[in-house]
């Protein structure tokens, strides 16, 4: 679809607004509270496995349980299930900020409290990730992709500016600060309307399953999907360095809270002006080839950023990976759901998040093993290789991925894209 096939004058529905503020504001708290608690941990222990561990604790909640959540944000009102999420997270919030103004010695209840938060976002991410489809017109829907990713990311560039300028004045108000992030969203999601798509069948136990792996058996047949989400899976679990950002801003860089807080807002601020940019001008042709392409620059950026000791230019590889993780998000955050049938939307992002968002987590872990195994830039370094490599298996093993021109083709009645 070209820019001129969008009906002038046609505007973004008021709820579609209220949402994106309530996902910056979600994104806000959650990406500023993961870069303080993995900053404390890391000044508790000094160990960069403690912070792979951290990824660990998050992810097995996701993996466990987004199936089964996503079947629940395909039966009931999603925006409940996002609000319900946040009052759990709100909890976690007050929880740590109580347990971290004890002045304590052991990680060990901070992980805990983790793996709590972990089964609030396995609730939350279906929910949260449908609804600005569900709520998109037609023809503005590229235009609202690229906006849920900006909104997101605005909190992302935020929260941890933020919460590192928090810290120093005092270690426990960040947590007070993300428990205000989170009711913020859901006073916003009070202005959003219900979901046009929500179906209401009968729920029961062995129908939640069923559901769930009914999502799984479409992503396997589907090879555009399948492979969109498990490219990102792979490429982050290899390429997600994210995590020792404490480790790289204190043994690397030399700097403190708010230099670490500069650093993970950069990861926001490339991400979030490609949003914007792609917002405007969304991209059109040649998405598949695109979306590999941006992954592989990811990796060589994560490559040069394990061996440069300068502030200005990790800052710099930062932001350029980012936009190409960004450009990489929009693609994929296109295709997922123009390609799922709507009644099935829930469950398949749902699926999504174990692969995508949990890679996340499970990126961390890896990240952490191999700093303990060969020290921080081999850890880093290896991540970025790892990238590529995984790039250019996937380019000869998903030829319908890399073949795919526009949006348009990859929804379920289109025929299936030229491989050769």
């Amino acid at each position: 679809m070209e820019a001129s096939s969008r009906p002038s004058g046609q505007q973004i529905p008021p709820g579609v607004y209220a949402l994106l503020l309530a996902m910056f504001a979600s994104g806000f708290a959650v990406i500023g509270q993961i870069t303080i608690i993995g900053k404390q941990v890391f000044d508790m222990t000094g160990s960069t496995l403690n912070l792979g561990l951290l990824g660990l604790a998050e992810f097995l909640p996701v993996a466990i349980l987004s199936p089964i959540t996503g079947s629940l944000a395909d039966r009931f009102d999603r925006r409940k299930v996002f609000a319900g999420s946040l009052v759990g997270e709100i909890a976690v919030s007050l929880l740590l900020f109580l347990y971290v103004r004890s002045d304590p010695t052991s990680v060990l209840p901070i992980f805990g409290l983790v793996v709590l938060f972990g089964v609030f976002r396995a609730s939350s991410a279906p929910a949260s990730r449908a609804l600005p489809i569900d709520l998109s017109p037609p023809a503005l829907l590229e235009r609202i992709v690229a906006l849920r990713t900006f909104s997101f990311m605005g909190g992302a560039i935020a929260g941890p500016v933020v919460m590192g300028f928090v810290f120093v004045g005092g270690a426990s108000l960040p947590y007070l600060v993300a428990a205000a992030g989170f009711c913020l969203a859901i006073l916003l999601l009070a202005l959003v309307p219900r979901s046009p798509i929500q179906q209401h069948r009968p729920t029961g136990a062995r129908q939640v399953v069923r559901d769930a792996f009914d999502g799984l058996r479409f992503i396997r047949g589907n090879p555009i999907v399948f492979g969109a989400i498990s490219l990102d899976l792979f490429a982050v679990l290899f390429g997600g360095v994210i995590v020792l950002l404490p480790a790289i801003a204190e043994e690397r860089l030399g700097v403190g809270a708010v230099g670490l807080g500069w650093l993970r807002a950069a990861v926001g601020i490339g991400a979030a002006s490609t949003a914007l940019t792609l917002a405007i001008r969304p991209l059109r042709r040649h998405l598949g080839r695109r979306l590999l392409t941006m992954v592989a620059l990811f990796g060589v950026m994560t490559i040069l950023l394990g061996f440069t000791r300068n502030f200005a230019v990790a800052f710099v590889l930062l932001l350029i990976a980012a936009a190409a993780d960004s450009v990489s998000m929009f693609v994929r955050a296109g295709l997922v759901p123009i390609a799922t049938p709507a009644e099935m939307r829930g469950r398949v992002l749902a699926v999504e998040n174990v692969f995508i968002g949990a890679s996340n987590e499970l990126g961390a872990v890896e990240s952490g093993v191999t700093a303990t195994l060969f020290g921080l830039v081999g850890a880093i370094v290896f991540g970025g290789v790892g990238t590529l490599v995984v790039v250019a298996l996937w380019w000869r093993i998903f030829p319908a991925l890399r073949s795919i021109d526009r949006f348009a083709d990859v929804r379920p009645d289109a025929p299936p894209p030229d491989s050769t």
